[in-house]
């Protein structure tokens, strides 16, 4: 069977998790595939409320093989907690394994993301300082620890002293900090790694033979398109990549494997962080959408900080859905918008005066402005309608017209935060 990937088309938050949820139940393995416990996946199922930041969404299906992949950012306190935090809420034990190839995110990567973001002050890129970019910067500087290494206790050593060499410098003549010590981090790091160790497994082996079984896998991405360092908003974005062509590597399958690519894509624009936004919203039209969004409002999963908000924007999501090779479109939180008589889009962008439904480059967003065309609302609550066809008119002709503008068969459409409340237009 071929790999199913389910991403993001826009700067995350989309409603990736529902998604995962829903898909995880037809699914043998769930893999995360890329960044850390930066970002979060709300879940909400008869257990009740949930924000995933590493573990697989697969998490709530006892039948499903949870897989942290090489290319995940792996924090284990982060992950411990996560997981004893299930078992505290009543959740049965899932199946979970880690890549032995996986790389560990230190405490030091906190602190140089805290320390970095501090001296940019103003000029910051809006992290959410939880170490992602100088874990990311270690890995291609080839500085890493590896999982496999946590049980070499001499060669671990050898590589955390040759890993804070220069960053001892920095701390100290640049950021005015003491030096980090070997022997401080040690410790710790043997009780993490003594945890993590019946977790720990070649995954890559174990996801090819799954394959060559006809196993369905389940890919998930974190953050989405306009987050990714090649093709998104750089540099006001994460430091993976977050579009389904990096699971071939971040997971260890295939490129060919990969033959389904479900885009997640917002009913309007919903952005955290720092970065060009073009279709952004202010004032009173800002804080009435913010507050109707997403399961609780507009606010990020992981930082709780207030999400950006606009209406769709076509040009962004086109362009999205084209660098993740989306096959098809995931259209979530289509409810939200019931409280409008008018439904404004942004169908193109005004650049230097001309107009283009072209994604431009970082650089050339800041001259951009929205080409806004309106379309009638549907004015009610659509939440406890289960079949598209049963949606209002208006409410069919907005998603009609949203799969016009962005290319891209929208074949699920959601209206709510709950499990049930997704509709196959097929």
């Amino acid at each position: 069977m071929p790999v199913t990937a389910v991403v993001g088309a826009n700067w995350g938050d989309e409603g990736k998790g529902k998604m995962t949820d829903a898909w995880a139940s037809q699914s043998d393995y769930v893999v995360r595939y890329q960044g850390g416990s930066n970002a979060g996946h709300t879940i909400i199922n008869d257990y009740g409320k949930f924000v995933l930041n590493l573990l697989p969404s697969g998490v709530f299906d006892p039948h499903v093989i949870n897989v942290i992949g090489p290319g995940v950012a792996l924090n284990i306190s982060d992950l411990m907690k996560e997981w004893n935090n299930l078992q505290a809420r009543g959740i049965p034990a899932p199946q979970l394994v880690v890549s032995e190839r996986a790389q560990v995110l230190m405490p030091y990567h906190v602190l140089f993301d805290e320390l970095e973001e501090a001296r940019l002050g103003a000029n910051s890129f809006g992290s959410t300082k939880m170490g992602i970019s100088p874990f990311y910067a270690d890995k291609y500087a080839k500085l890493g620890i590896q999982v496999s290494e946590l049980y070499n206790p001499e060669h671990l050593r050898t590589r955390l002293e040759a890993s804070l060499a220069a960053k001892n410098v920095l701390l100290q003549h640049l950021y005015g900090q003491p030096p980090v010590q070997v022997d401080e981090l040690i410790p710790e790091l043997m009780k993490l790694a003594a945890w993590l160790k019946p977790f720990v497994t070649d995954t890559t082996t174990m996801l090819n033979q799954a394959l060559a079984e006809g196993k369905h896998i389940l890919v998930e991405g974190q953050l989405g398109s306009l987050r990714d360092p090649d093709h998104g908003i750089y540099p006001f974005t994460t430091s993976s990549s977050t579009l389904a062509g990096f699971a071939a590597v971040g997971a260890g399958i295939p490129p060919h494997s990969i033959q389904r690519v479900l885009a997640v894509v917002k009913a309007y624009s919903s952005c955290v962080g720092a970065g060009p936004f073009v279709m952004e919203l202010e004032g009173d039209a800002a804080e009435e959408l913010r507050k109707r969004g997403g399961d609780a409002g507009e606010y990020g999963s992981k930082t709780g900080r207030p999400r950006r908000v606009g209406w769709f924007d076509a040009v962004a999501t086109r362009y999205g859905c084209e660098v993740q090779g989306a096959t098809e479109v995931a259209l979530t939180n289509l409810d939200v918008l019931g409280y409008l008589d008018e439904i404004p889009i942004c169908t193109a962008y005004e650049l230097h005066g001309k107009t283009t439904i072209t994604f431009p480059v970082s650089e050339q967003l800041r001259y951009a402005s929205p080409v806004i065309e309106t379309v009638p609302g549907w004015k009610c609550d659509i939440s406890h309608i289960r079949r598209f066809e049963d949606l209002p008119e208006q409410a069919q002709a907005y998603v009609t017209l949203l799969e016009k503008l962005i290319q891209t068969p929208i074949r699920w459409v959601s209206n709510g935060p709950n499990r049930e409340q997704l509709m196959d237009r097929v």
